[in-house]
């Protein structure tokens, strides 16, 4: 049978997961609500000059 109490003291997170994690939410995405904001700042600055 297993012992559960006895795995848990063995459990240690994979460092593969922990730098993708990382990885992840240091990266700055831009998503479609940036580009627009982008394009619309862009067609006024047009617009302007």
């Amino acid at each position: 049978m297993i012992n559960f109490e006895e795995e848990l003291k063995k459990f240690h997170p994979s460092l593969e997961v922990e730098d993708a994690e990382e990885a992840i939410y240091n990266q700055d995405l831009t998503d479609m609500a940036d580009l627009l904001v982008k394009m619309i700042q862009e067609s006024g600055e047009k617009t302007d000059a």
